[in-house]
């Protein structure tokens, strides 16, 4: 069973809003492990939120104030809120948690931001 399961993406006009949902359905990650990435065609995955600790946050600068990563703990599910969206947030988001020093990946969700 794959561990992380992501819903939520699709396509909005720029300024819109959308929500993005993992599941950590085996229960396997601690808040602290899990964060958001994005990846753009020809580029690498970048980091855009994650948790530093059980209750604080870290941001990219190209999306501070805009998005917002919050975790139902009782739920298990990772969420993010991407607010006032540009046509450059664009890409595929994924999920990661780690544990025992490896990297799961939910499967990607596509966001597309219209101008």
């Amino acid at each position: 069973q794959v561990p992380l399961v992501e819903s939520g993406g699709g396509s909005v006009q720029a300024g819109g809003s959308l929500r993005l949902s993992c599941e950590d359905r085996r229960r396997l990650f601690t808040t602290m492990h899990m964060g958001w990435y994005r990846q753009t065609p020809g580029n690498q995955r970048e980091l855009v939120a994650r948790f530093t600790g059980s209750r604080t946050t870290w941001y990219a600068d190209s999306v501070k104030g805009r998005f917002t990563i919050s975790r139902d703990d009782r739920k298990n599910i990772l969420t993010l809120e991407l607010n006032n969206l540009k046509p450059e947030d664009t890409a595929v988001y994924y999920c990661k948690g780690v544990r025992g020093g490896q990297d799961y990946w939910g499967q990607g969700t596509q966001v597309t931001v219209a101008s």
